[in-house]
């Protein structure tokens, strides 16, 4: 066979290949998310999931655990492998607080640019570093971006983790105003859902995470406003199924 037709014949394969990499991702976003009510956090009525990624940091996790202690919260906290190794002492002080731990992968890279076995094995990597130190096995992951792979679901499934995405962010990440953290989340939240918010400002703004501070006590006014209790991954969506 000429190299031409080899092309063309090899062509097409590695199209179907990229649509179905990517699927899951087109899945998890746009009106399709409906379809994955588990994946994107969708739990129990009555309350909502409050969940931090990209953590643990030392300038920024201490305070938001302070305030989370103040208002009587419990979240979720999914952290990089690579920022466990950094802050040990701050991984270990999430757990002491009471809050759950969950795995955001080794290293803050978007999964439609990596290999299934290199996603395997960066949340292997992530996952033992998280245990090692805490002495905690996480059940839950999200992925950087929440960008999902075929790749992404396989890899998560084989090292026994339960891919969780959210419902609601509040874009904190830009380091805008507190109010306007809250109204974005609230526009998006309804009873049941996942919040999303960061604990760490190591792949956004710097100081970031203090927007983020700010925003919690405005946003336990809105929820106790509407009756919500805010809850953990391991409350919210384990009575749900």
């Amino acid at each position: 066979m000429s190299g031409e037709r080899v092309r063309r014949a090899v062509l097409p394969l590695l199209g179907a290949g990229a649509v179905v990499h990517a699927l899951p991702a087109l899945t998890a976003r746009g009106p399709a998310k409906r379809l994955t009510p588990n994946l994107i956090g969708n739990g129990r009525p009555g309350g909502v999931a409050l969940t931090f990624d990209d953590g643990p940091d030392a300038a920024g996790t201490p305070p938001i655990l302070e305030a989370l202690d103040a208002l009587g919260w419990q979240a979720t906290f999914f952290l990089l492998g690579s920022q466990v190794r950094r802050h040990p002492d701050v991984a270990r002080s999430i757990v002491a607080a009471g809050h759950e731990l969950g795995v955001h992968g080794d290293v803050h890279r978007n999964h439609l640019a990596r290999t299934p076995l290199g996603i395997r094995r960066d949340l292997r990597t992530a996952t033992a570093a998280i245990v090692e130190v805490t002495g905690v096995r996480p059940r839950w992951f999200r992925p950087p971006y929440g960008v999902l792979s075929a790749g992404t679901l396989w890899a998560a499934a084989d090292t026994g983790l339960t891919t969780v995405l959210w419902t609601a962010w509040g874009l904190d990440w830009r380091a805008g105003p507190a109010d306007g953290i809250v109204s974005t989340i609230m526009k998006q939240l309804a009873d049941g859902g996942t919040v999303l918010l960061h604990d760490s400002d190591c792949t956004s703004r710097p100081g970031s995470w203090r927007s983020t501070l700010a925003a919690l006590p405005l946003l336990a006014e809105e929820l106790r406003a509407r009756d919500l209790e805010v809850r953990p991954l391991r409350e919210h969506l384990t009575a749900a199924a």
